[in-house]
């Protein structure tokens, strides 16, 4: 994918953990909100990878949502570009992706 394709599949994956945690935990949103929206972009290696730090992410209990591709332009249709943790405290991130590089 292109920069700006992952920059898209980033969006989207950012705002479905946003609009999941705006109803289940807004009061961990507002903190979110006040404390600078903190982003960071790291690098997975496969789908088999992303499903794997999916799984655990939620048996944390963390808000993690992956993004299926429509296929329109870049990728074949069904293909999972991104996964999204969070927002969460920072120690419990770690132990889903501390591992990972940056993209």
């Amino acid at each position: 994918m292109t920069v700006g394709k992952i920059s898209a599949q980033c969006g989207h994956a950012t705002l479905a953990c946003y609009k999941t945690l705006t109803k289940k935990n807004p009061k961990l949103v507002r903190h979110w909100e006040r404390t600078g929206q903190a982003k960071i972009a790291l690098k997975g290696t496969s789908e088999e990878q992303l499903l794997e730090l999916e799984a655990i992410a939620k048996s944390l209990n963390l808000c993690a949502r992956s993004i299926i591709d429509a296929g329109r332009t870049q990728v074949e249709p069904g293909t999972r570009t991104v996964l999204a943790i969070g927002p969460a405290p920072v120690p419990l991130i770690n132990q889903v992706t501390g591992s990972l590089r940056l993209l």
